[in-house]
């Protein structure tokens, strides 16, 4: 039987919008690319392969994202950072830093121009002392500045948490970590919201004035007890955004689902994701936390 005009008009044109509303579902995919330096630090610290592993494997169920990892180093199909939507960098800073080699600078800001976000985790938010450093000012709103900021281990307790796409669903927590502070940030935190603030114990001050380890500064900003930043988000000028987390030196502490869940929000975030009202869900096992771990030499005993 030869199908009623109208009734064929009709399903031609469903089909129609349909094809129409294909192509505008795939445009809407967000591509995200998280970088791993290679191995660094006794094991259990600055796992940088295993983290991204770990960050790609809870982000695996969010409708949208494509996650793709570099191991060991900057991509070798640059063809990644072409197409994503946020770059995260875990790695050491300074100059073994990810974005210093070569022409890696030159290449992120261009890619960064487009309005592609960027976050920095743990030792990555440190530039080299004569490279990097306003770059990194422009590219995520802050940095940790040599003689001038510290790293000491301290337990920093987020007693409060303000209201931001990154911290949906984060409850405040106590947590022991390398935390930096005594940061550097952009005039005024123009576009800077920090997230993680927390006043440093005086017995993060213990150790004799160093590049890392402690300066008049710094002391002195303790001993006032001033609140310090930990972790931020950055709304770039360009249209971009940044992210900066301190935290990060041990390997177990993506365990706590309050700091992993902050990872993962921002990584939506920075991509321009909706992050979900209570924050992307994720459960990991001891087991999922110790897969990938690098093969590292023990620590030597003192």
């Amino acid at each position: 039987m030869t199908p009623h005009p109208l009734r064929r008009t009709a399903r031609l044109l469903a089909y129609a919008l349909i094809a129409l509303a294909l192509p505008a579902a795939h445009a809407a995919d967000k591509h995200v690319l998280l970088m791993a330096g290679t191995p660094s630090h006794p094991p259990g610290a600055h796992e940088y392969n295993a983290g991204v592993l770990l960050w790609q494997q809870c982000l695996a169920p969010v409708a949208g994202l494509k996650v793709d990892v570099a191991l060991n180093g900057w991509p070798k199909d640059e063809a990644l950072l072409e197409g994503a939507d946020a770059i995260v960098i875990f790695c050491d800073g300074e100059a073994n830093h990810l974005a210093l080699a070569g022409d890696h600078a030159a290449r992120l800001d261009k890619i960064l121009s487009r309005g592609v976000g960027l976050g920095f985790v743990h030792y990555a938010v440190e530039p080299a002392k004569d490279a990097g450093q306003e770059e990194f000012l422009r590219w995520v709103g802050g940095e940790f500045k040599i003689n001038w900021s510290v790293n000491p281990m301290w337990d920093a307790d987020f007693a409060s948490l303000p209201s931001h796409p990154i911290t949906r669903g984060v409850h405040p927590f106590r947590l022991r970590d390398e935390w930096y502070f005594n940061l550097k940030f952009v005039d005024g935190l123009r576009g800077v919201t920090p997230l993680l603030v927390a006043v440093p114990p005086t017995s993060s001050m213990h150790r004799p004035d160093g590049p890392h380890e402690g300066n008049p500064a710094a002391r002195a900003a303790v001993a006032r007890a001033e609140p310090q930043t930990l972790a931020w988000a950055y709304e770039r000028a360009d249209g971009g955004r940044g992210f900066g987390f301190t935290g990060g030196h041990f390997h177990h502490n993506w365990g706590d689902d309050n700091v992993r869940k902050l990872m993962l929000n921002a990584i939506l975030w920075l991509a321009k994701m909706d992050v979900p009202p209570e924050g992307v869900e994720s459960h990991v096992t001891e087991a999922e936390l110790a897969a990938h771990l690098d093969p590292k030499p023990a620590a030597k005993k003192k």
